[in-house]
């Protein structure tokens, strides 16, 4: 199996939600949600790629970088990478139910885990989308990370108990789904949260808790105070919100108040190894992948994730490598272009 023959088999399964692009950047499906597209103009989903895009690296070669540290610990457990799968769900009406949510969920944990890294589950207009996410997991204890969207506190505090049950290694919200088209439209109801309530869900689990969909220094204090284990600077990948800005133009300022406080997860727009040393340099401590992994469990399933993940461990490898970058945990940002 190889990337090409991946893409091609994803082409044909995912016809009519994803075009599998040369270039994903969100221009053939804009506008297409359902579907794999951002919202309305697709601004927000190419402010992702467009970020990255003008991040430029400092290559060096001269230097005693020869083996540089890719691993790295999350709550316990040591990972190969500092690269994991994002939350993910919507199989029928976002990627054309060539998979069904249970087979897709569990082609992407199971992937990730052959790759030497974990995967969070996602939490999605049908209530069973979360119980998949769940059933995924439980065959690898503390394998996956069950994040939840911004329901009902009673709802969310149901399914935090359901993810201590079986046995996640971390629980979180995405809470950047307050809006989601998606959700609304099959009668789940979502919705901002106050801090009160963030701070009574944080408290509520025994878990770390994760809180996805910081985009501002503000919030992301906020949630520090609140008590959460890690946040994810994210804007959904574009789909619930235009014209914003991508994730790595906000990252550092946020980075800036918050390293060392929380944990920082980024995502949006990352295609290869030198977009996740990008994000790292910019102050992220784990990177998250989202659109590629659903081409990668639709072209080869879990053979296919763990092959995509693995060829951005290598691009991470080369790119660490020739910027002089020893080790994951401690990237300099002297390493980008001013």
């Amino acid at each position: 199996m190889d990337m090409k023959t991946v893409r091609e088999t994803a082409r044909e399964k995912l016809k009519g939600f994803c075009r599998v692009c040369p270039v994903c950047d969100g221009r053939a499906c804009a506008g297409e949600v359902p579907g794999m597209g951002g919202l309305g103009t697709a601004s927000s989903f190419r402010a992702n790629i467009e970020a990255l895009a003008r991040i430029r690296l400092r290559m060096r070669t001269i230097h005693a970088v020869k083996d540089p540290k890719l691993s790295f610990s999350l709550w316990g457990r040591t990972l190969v990478m500092p690269i994991l799968v994002a939350p993910m769900t919507g199989t029928p009406y976002n990627m054309g139910g060539a998979l069904t949510e249970a087979e897709f969920t569990l082609e992407l944990a199971v992937g990730a885990l052959k790759a030497g890294t974990m995967s969070m589950t996602g939490d999605g207009a049908d209530p069973a989308m979360f119980g998949s996410g769940l059933a995924a997991g439980k065959a690898n204890p503390a394998s996956t990370v069950a994040i939840i969207k911004p329901r009902a506190q009673e709802v969310i505090i149901r399914y935090l108990r359901e993810a201590e049950e079986a046995g996640v290694l971390a629980t979180g919200m995405d809470i950047d789904g307050a809006g989601l088209v998606t959700m609304a439209m099959k009668g789940q109801a979502v919705g901002p949260k106050t801090f009160e309530e963030l701070r009574e869900t944080i408290a509520a689990t025994r878990l770390p808790f994760i809180v996805k969909g910081i985009m501002t220094v503000d919030e992301a204090e906020a949630v520090v105070r609140a008590g959460a284990a890690a946040i994810v600077v994210s804007n959904h990948g574009g789909r619930v919100l235009d014209s914003v800005p991508g994730a790595a133009e906000v990252l550092m300022e946020i980075a800036d108040r918050v390293k060392g406080k929380t944990i920082i997860f980024a995502d949006g727009g990352v295609r290869s190894g030198s977009d996740v040393l990008k994000l790292l340099a910019l102050g992220a401590d784990v990177v998250l992948i989202g659109r590629p992994m659903i081409i990668a469990a639709y072209g080869g399933g879990r053979e296919g994730v763990a092959l995509a993940l693995n060829q951005l461990k290598n691009e991470l490898f080369q790119a660490m490598l020739l910027t002089g970058t020893a080790d994951v945990g401690q990237v300099s940002r002297s390493i980008l272009v001013p």
